[in-house]
């Protein structure tokens, strides 16, 4: 074999091993991670607290005052 061919299938090698190690982490780390939240967040109008309600709620009320608010859209 040629210096130029030991050297690529050492390079070669070497990015495989990486990205290989890359991939293996990345998985594990999005198994472990807490799923989203489905919940809708809601502030206050009166008190300016932000709270969250659930995913099928539009208006709720302030835990803190008992305002009726609408959700909040990003």
């Amino acid at each position: 074999m040629t210096p130029e061919a030991l050297l690529l299938a050492y390079v070669v090698s070497l990015l495989a091993a990486l990205s290989a190690a890359a991939l293996y982490f990345d998985f594990r780390r999005k198994r472990f991670e807490p799923a989203p939240s489905e919940d809708r967040i809601f502030r206050c109008a009166q008190c300016a607290f932000v709270y969250t309600d659930d995913p099928d709620v539009d208006r709720s009320r302030c835990p803190h005052c008992g305002t009726s608010n609408e959700r909040i859209s990003f």
